[in-house]
Parts: C-alpha cells; structure tokens; sequence
C-alpha cells in the first residue's frame, strides 16, 4: 500500500511499505538529506512532524530519547502511514549521478606521516560532475572500497583528489601507505552524499573540522572564494592532536578566521586547546545569522550539533559529514 509522505520544504512523494523514506524519495527525483545510507553517520535525521514509520534498516545513531522527540532516519525507516517530515528537496542536486569509472593515480604524496594525498586521473571521456564537499567510493583490489571525501571543487583537468588518514590495522590502509604507486588502477564510484554549499550570502560561516575532515572544507573554500556574493564572515576551526597533524595552509581570503586547535600539544603550542566544538562555544556567535558546516569524527559532530543546537542554533542550520567505520 502507498503512503503520501510531505515535506515541509519541498514537494510530497509517493513511499511503499517496507522501503526506506529516502529510497522512495530518491525513485520520485527528490534529493533528501543523506551520506553513508547505512544508518551510521545520522546525516539524515529527520523530525517526523505527522504519522507513523517503522524501522527497516539497522539504526547505529538514534537514541531511544531521540525517537521519543520524533526523530527518525530517513535511510532506516520506512513509511507505515501517510507522513509529514521536516525536510526539504535538495534541488541542487537534480543530474548529478552516481556513475562508475576506472581511475588511476597521477601523484601520491605524505603531507604528514600518516597522510596520504592522492590525484587520480580517469579516462578523457569520463566527465564526472559533482558538488565540492561530496565524497566517493573507491574501489581496490577485490572490490574492497573505502568511502573518501573530494578534497577540490571540480579542476578542468578532471582530476580528484583525497586525502586519506591511515586507519591502524585497515586493509585499505595497508594498500595506500605500503603498496600504492603513481599509475595503480582503480575505480571510483560516485558522487555521493548531501554534504555541499546551501546559501551562505551575508550569513557567519562556521566551518569544523578534524583530522581529514578538512578534505571536503577544503573543496568549499575553493567555491566559495569564486561565489560572487561572500559570507559576512568565515571561521574555520580544524582540529589534531599534534601539529604536524594539521598538515595543511588554509588559503588567503578577506573573511576568513582560521583557527588551528590541538588536543595534545606540548607546552611550545601557544594556540587553542582542547576540542573544536569546545572552542568555538567559548565564543560568542550570533545564532541567528550563523551557518555551521562540520566533517570529521563522529564524536565532534555530536557534540557541536547538541550543544549548538541547545544555545539556539536551527537544526537545519547545521550540516554535517561524519566519518564513520567501514563496515
């Protein structure tokens, strides 16, 4: 049996019994809040303003005070009778598809020990177009794939670039910092996610990362510097342990704020400490015009969304892309 499901912000659609929210969303052309689809990363979370949905899907994010606020999953949870989200279509989306293509490396460098950059190339013909923050898959030997964020806005050349962290004891880790060399072939598959620039003219851009969430921040920074109408103000705060984990120069623009933070630095660090969601609450932000963009751990994420969230920020002021564990 179908079931109408509205969206606050956007049209209504038609959803099946036993099919994730944002499955059915996507078979209507709609484009809803989402990154991994596996119930793990909470991009998708959702208030559910009217109606009735049942879990389909393994739910690792929600807790059971969050389902008693009405939030639900979209990748998770599926229609079970007509239903109202507070959600909207990402019309920004519309003729971007996920498409497959072998790639190769053009360059792989250390920025930092347990960094790698990667540029990949792919064939002449293959024209992938994507929005700066989106990640993909890519696919190794065996099909294993790794989910990685695009750390450029789209070049003219076509190439992409990663920067990827080495994970102790991941089989994807042991090919990039042991075996991986200039003209391996891969496929990537993609783009993926929702993670990409809303409308930020004359608003106060916040902008969190840790570790290699910078990889997707890095793309914004490039779009947005091209945008002809600016931020009121950016702010980045990018968060390591140690210095040599904030392995990369933010570039020069007018608005920009940066600020390096470290958790574990030695007593010659002279900038912030502690955790980025902690220093950025010490300051005093102005809710009501502020946009936050956060990638990075799990951890961070949850953090800054509650604890902004409870000072007065929107929900659908903050965006975010957590990085979360290979299945």
């Amino acid at each position: 049996m179908p079931f109408e499901v509205r969206l606050s912000r956007g049209p209504a659609f038609t959803a099946s019994a036993g099919r994730s929210l944002l499955d059915c969303a996507l078979d209507a052309g709609l484009h809803l809040e989402h990154s991994c689809r596996t119930g793990r990363c909470g991009t998708c979370k959702t208030k559910l303003l009217g109606g009735e949905v049942q879990t389909v899907g393994k739910d690792l994010w929600l807790s059971s005070q969050d389902r008693a606020e009405g939030w639900i999953l979209t990748c998770t949870d599926a229609a079970t009778t007509d239903c109202s989200l507070d959600a909207e279509d990402l019309t920004r989306l519309a003729g971007i598809a996920t498409q497959t293509h072998p790639a190769r490396i053009d360059t792989i460098e250390r920025p930092a020990p347990d960094v790698v950059h990667v540029t990949l190339r792919l064939p002449p013909t293959a024209k992938l177009r994507y929005l700066p923050g989106q990640y993909v898959n890519v696919i190794g030997a065996g099909g294993l794939r790794r989910a990685y964020s695009l750390a450029q806005a789209p070049r003219e050349d076509g190439r992409l670039e990663l920067m990827i962290r080495q994970v102790d004891d991941g089989a994807m880790s042991a090919y990039w910092f042991g075996a991986a060399k200039a003209n391996d072939l891969l496929r990537i598959e993609g783009p993926r996610g929702t993670f990409f620039l809303r409308e930020v003219a004359g608003l106060d851009l916040v902008l969190l990362a840790t570790g290699t969430g910078i990889a997707p921040i890095r793309a914004l920074l490039t779009e947005i510097a091209a945008l002809p109408a600016q931020p009121r103000s950016i702010t980045l705060l990018w968060g390591g342990r140690r210095p040599q984990d904030l392995f990369w120069q933010p570039p020069q623009m007018p608005s920009l704020t940066y600020i390096p933070v470290l958790s574990r630095a030695d007593e010659s660090w002279t900038g912030e400490r502690g955790h980025v969601q902690d220093v950025l609450l010490a300051r005093r932000l102005d809710l009501a015009s502020t946009v936050v963009y956060a990638c990075g751990s799990q951890q961070m994420i949850v953090s800054a969304a509650n604890s902004l969230c409870a000072q007065g920020l929107p929900a659908y002021s903050f965006h975010s892309d957590a990085f979360v564990a290979s299945e």
